[in-house]
């Protein structure tokens, strides 16, 4: 391709590397990702399958150190995981026929909430605390439900799954980030599935995206384990207010 210059490569994984520290962090780093690949040039479709391939890398770099470092239970885990995949697959295949303007009402409010909740409620911190769902039904309510959001609309899951293993689940901040990573791929790596049948991605870019994430989600994740809610909380409030306002200006 052309217009894939090494000069636009590089500014794609520069891209990567920022969008792989904040998504490992506190998620959202397709607010980054999406807006670089459609000014790139990109239409609409390949950008949204585009950034779900580099956000898949560093989806992956993320959960592999959150689990080298003890932070995720894979044997518990592996349901919600699951129950994510089969969400996103289905929501990515619903989307396609379906109007998504009442969720782009919707979830900005949503995301406004949870960050008050990450702000203000004491259950947001370095400790565990009393767990409110079993792993069933946390599993097909957040794993399947917020893994079906994924896959039908997408901006904000990282906040929404977040918030569910903090309030329900009881995790602290820095485990509930840990198997946010570990949801978050498994929806990604579903909805990546749906758009390489369809043949929307556009490989070169997305790659030098991914490089990029490999190496900024591999630093965000040790960001966050060194330095759990203190550098997480303030994060995850700023992405949900980013995400927030961009939903509500378009």
């Amino acid at each position: 391709m052309e217009w894939i210059t090494p000069e636009l490569m590089a500014l794609l994984f520069a891209a990567g590397l920022a969008a792989g520290w904040i998504d490992a962090i506190a998620g959202g780093g397709g607010l980054i990702g999406l807006p670089v690949l459609l000014a790139a040039g990109l239409p609409p479709l390949p950008a949204l399958a585009t950034n779900k391939l580099q956000g898949s890398f560093g989806a992956f770099a993320a959960t592999l150190h959150y689990a080298r470092a003890g932070e995720i239970e894979l044997r518990r885990a592996w349901p919600e995981a699951l129950a994510a995949l089969s969400g996103s697959l289905l929501g990515a295949w619903l989307v396609q026929g379906l109007d998504t303007a009442w969720l782009q009402r919707l979830i900005p409010l949503l995301l406004a909430a949870f960050a008050l909740y990450f702000l203000l409620s004491p259950r947001v911190g370095d400790l565990d605390s009393q767990r409110r769902l079993g792993h069933v039904p946390f599993a097909l309510l957040v794993g399947g439900g917020v893994g079906f959001y994924d896959g039908f609309f997408g901006p904000g899951t990282g906040s929404l799954f977040a918030a569910a293993y903090v309030a329900l689940a009881g995790y602290n901040l820095r485990r509930a980030t840990a198997h946010t990573k570990l949801l978050n791929l498994a929806s990604n790596l579903a909805a990546l599935g749906m758009f390489t049948a369809a043949g929307l991605v556009v490989w070169p870019a997305g790659l030098a995206m991914a490089a990029g994430q490999l190496i900024g989600a591999r630093l965000g994740a040790g960001t966050a384990l060194k330095h759990g809610a203190a550098v997480i909380r303030p994060l995850l409030v700023i992405v949900s207010l980013a995400i927030c306002v961009k939903l509500l200006l378009g």
